[in-house]
């Protein structure tokens, strides 16, 4: 078994009684540094992460998956970061994205919907600072480069 598919079951076992917390992605660069996001339904607290790493880490140890000296970081996805699974998108809803698609366009609406295999964004059109108008347009998911959460400071 790889080591990012023992981690990734470790995580698992120890989220078992956390329905709401979820695996965003585990980086493993020359098996000596260990990177797992996650994220959470209702957010995620830096107790969770921290149970987490104990348990992976300790597991890992037992077995002796590592040879050699490692790092482990589990962290959130944080803010800025991009959002990669329906469940990321489902959690903000009502929230405005920054919108990057595969040829290169650039959108900024809030997130009405999403399904499966697209979400539906509101453009708000703005002119002097007055908003005119708000169209809604479907994005397919395969459309989409990056999408990341705007904070608002307002």
């Amino acid at each position: 078994m790889s080591l990012e598919n023992r981690v990734r079951e470790l995580v698992l076992e120890k989220l078992a009684d956390r329905p709401d917390l979820f695996i965003v992605s585990i980086k493993i660069i020359n098996n000596a540094n260990v990177t797992v996001l996650l994220d959470g339904d209702n957010g995620l607290g830096i107790h969770d992460c921290a149970m987490v790493s104990r348990h992976v880490g300790h597991c890992l140890e037992e077995e002796n998956a590592v040879s050699d000296a490692y790092t482990l970081e589990v962290s959130s996805a944080g803010v800025g970061s991009p959002l990669i699974l329906q469940r990321q998108f489902l959690k903000n809803i009502d929230r405005t994205l920054a919108i990057k698609l595969n040829s290169g366009e650039k959108l900024e609406g809030v997130l009405n919907t999403v399904t499966t295999d697209d979400i539906m964004l509101s453009i708000i059109k703005k002119e002097k600072g007055k908003k005119l108008s708000s169209d809604i347009i479907t994005i397919a998911n395969a459309d989409i480069a990056e999408a990341i959460v705007q904070v608002s400071f307002k």
